[in-house]
């Protein structure tokens, strides 16, 4: 039995929708972050030494990273759903894959770091100077990349429907997460129409909605 070591509001949510989508009997094991510091617990480095989600546990195997659970999941168990067999979706499936984490959710996660700094309490004299260091790193560096990107990826869903090509893939489920960060942080998808027809599809999907059903309330970090 493939088990899901899921953290609320995190990456492994696409983990049981990927799951639901093949559907693959999977148990969950939840897991809660914490109140003040929204970190994962303690208790997942007993699972795997770093303590992050996702992490799966299945036939005395320990699996972890997003884009290596996904690969494993679908080479493993797929049958050869989920992945597309022409060479060039082939390939913008690996790309995606990789993508989503590699160069997506960096400057996503600059953003809510400098965001948070911004309003971390600290002494009146030192407040203006760390805010006015925050803003010239999102403006000058992080909110580019993000434009940069979302640009690109609205390019990238104009031209096929799907990330891999005319057929849904564990490509879309890898890329989720990414926009749906953007989404939620300030709104960043706004002015991209494919992207947000992307969201509302994968949304919409009985999988989807069924891993929520199962996975909980799911509200990213702003």
């Amino acid at each position: 039995m493939i088990t899901v070591h899921h953290l609320n509001n995190s990456r492994s949510q696409r983990v049981l929708w990927l799951l639901e989508e093949l559907g693959l009997p999977y148990e969950i094991k939840h897991y809660q972050r914490d109140a003040t510091t929204s970190l994962a617990p303690p208790e997942l480095r007993a699972v795997h030494p770093l303590g992050k989600s996702p992490v799966i546990t299945d036939q005395g195997l320990t699996v972890a990273e997003s884009g290596a659970i996904i690969e494993y999941l679908v080479e493993r168990h797929g049958q050869g759903r989920l992945k597309p067999a022409g060479e060039q979706d082939l390939l913008n499936y690996r790309y995606y894959l990789h993508f989503a984490e590699g160069s997506a959710m960096p400057p996503l996660l600059m953003k809510l770091v400098f965001n948070r700094i911004k309003r971390a309490p600290m002494p009146f004299f030192v407040k203006p100077i760390a805010k006015g260091i925050a803003n010239k790193v999102l403006g000058g560096f992080v909110q580019p990349n993000i434009d940069a990107q979302l640009k690109f990826l609205e390019r990238e869903l104009s031209a096929r429907p799907w990330f891999a090509g005319a057929e849904f893939s564990a490509a879309d489920v890898q890329m989720s997460f990414p926009l749906e960060a953007a989404a939620a942080r300030g709104g960043a998808t706004d002015g991209y129409p494919k992207i947000k027809d992307f969201l509302a599809r994968i949304h919409a999907r009985p999988a989807y909605q069924r891993a929520l059903e199962r996975g909980g309330p799911y509200q990213l970090l702003g």
